[in-house]
């Protein structure tokens, strides 16, 4: 079997949230769904499981961060180009999402920030590996 990530995030509006992320263009998952929670594909090894809070203090050690006020995580995703990323954020602002600041450019990417209804944060972006070897990125 193949490797893969289950990203758990507490939801406050499982369906409003499902509509977020299908906006962005994760697909559902139904055979892993349901009433408690959603599970929502980005690709064939990375899932991210949006969970009513009830559901998610069941795996919890912890209280569940209020990721409004607190960041608990930032997730990213890569696209195949500048456009994606703009093309992915216009969708994830108008399904509800904000943007918490300008798209920042590092010369071989570019990268745009996203939180959803619940704040958490994801990062879009492009990278151009070609352009990579020509940067230096400080550590």
């Amino acid at each position: 079997m193949s490797k893969q990530i289950f990203i758990n995030l507490a939801v406050s509006d499982l369906q409003r949230s499902m509509d977020f992320y299908t906006a962005l263009g994760f697909a559902n998952n139904p055979q892993f769904s349901d009433h408690t929670g959603k599970c929502m594909v980005w690709s064939e090894h990375v899932y991210v499981m949006l969970l009513t809070h009830e559901k998610f203090s069941g795996f919890a050690t912890k209280p569940i961060a209020d990721t409004k006020a607190t960041l608990a995580g930032i997730y990213s995703l890569s696209v195949e180009s500048v456009e994606a990323v703009n093309e992915m954020m216009n969708n994830g602002l108008a399904a509800g999402g904000t943007e918490p600041h300008e798209m920042r450019d590092y010369g071989f990417m570019q990268q745009r920030s996203i939180e959803d209804m619940d704040g958490h944060t994801w990062e879009v972006f492009y990278m151009d590996v070609s352009k990579f070897k020509d940067q230096q990125v400080d550590a």
